[in-house]
């Protein structure tokens, strides 16, 4: 069976400089991948180019190929009125900064039944409403219904960012593309988030791409690792292979650069090698 998502070749370059170099890496339906590296990496854009949301001054060559019922298509060929119609429905996002993700001037409420009625305009408000708040409820968002006309800034953090993965999978979608969806929240927060994120993964049996810049996050939701740097993939294969026997220096840099129990707290943190 091939795999749901392709990258093939994949170059991106912003003017003259060159941020992605020739990657490769597929999804399976259904499989969780991780996507780690430093900051800078190529990650981010990375997960951008497939759903086409990369800014106009983006290039990109190579392959993203999308397998469907009559075979695959290649995302980056595709018109933006074909990309509209899947992204939201079928590939979907959730980003990393819940804040600036949702529209601070407008309630949760109508921003998740705007989602619904997005891809299912048959849909009457009071339709839209009840599947928001069912969304809502199955993130485990207290008092979604009486919480429904609150605006952002009325919630925390670990609300937000439950609410934008309500919105990224309300319509089922066969990819979820989370891109660093911990990044912002504290120690406990973040363990509750992730937890979700794999309940929610495993109960609707959608692909992820997990984007992080910590080994150790990615070691929790995914079942096989691509470690990136300067726009290169430089290691991958299964999560518990990179962790226990990594085989490249950069990756044992990360993995050394992680406190544990049994770090020494007199010494400095190791930190990355130079390329």
């Amino acid at each position: 069976m091939p795999p749901l998502l392709d990258l093939r070749s994949l170059r991106i370059s912003f003017g003259s400089a060159e941020a992605v170099h020739g990657i490769d890496f597929s999804i399976d339906e259904g499989e969780v991948l991780g996507l780690v590296g430093e900051s800078g990496s190529g990650k981010s854009a990375t997960a951008l180019a497939i759903p086409g949301l990369l800014p106009p001054t983006a290039r990109t060559t190579g392959q993203v190929l999308w397998h469907t019922g009559d075979g695959p298509i290649d995302l980056l060929q595709q018109p933006p009125a074909a990309l509209r119609r899947l992204r939201g429905r079928t590939i979907s996002m959730v980003f990393q900064e819940p804040m600036t993700a949702l529209n601070p001037v407008m309630s949760i409420g109508r921003q998740v039944a705007e989602c619904v009625q997005a891809h299912a305009p048959s849909f009457t408000g009071r339709e839209a409403r009840r599947r928001a708040i069912e969304a809502l409820e199955q993130v485990a968002l207290p008092d979604a219904a009486s919480r429904f006309p609150d605006y952002p800034h009325q919630f925390s953090g670990g609300q937000r960012q439950r609410i934008l993965i309500a919105m990224a999978l309300i319509h089922r979608p066969r990819l979820v593309i989370a891109d660093e969806p911990t990044t912002a929240l504290d120690v406990t927060v973040q363990a509750q988030i992730l937890a979700l994120l794999a309940d929610l993964q495993r109960a609707h049996g959608v692909a992820m791409l997990f984007i992080s810049h910590d080994l150790a996050v990615v070691g929790q939701v995914a079942s096989r690792v691509a470690v990136m740097r300067h726009g290169v993939i430089v290691e991958s294969g299964k999560v518990r292979d990179v962790l226990t026997r990594p085989q490249h220096d950069y990756t044992r840099s990360l993995l050394a650069a992680v406190p544990t129990l049994r770090t020494d707290r007199n010494q400095p943190l190791a930190t990355l090698r130079p390329a």
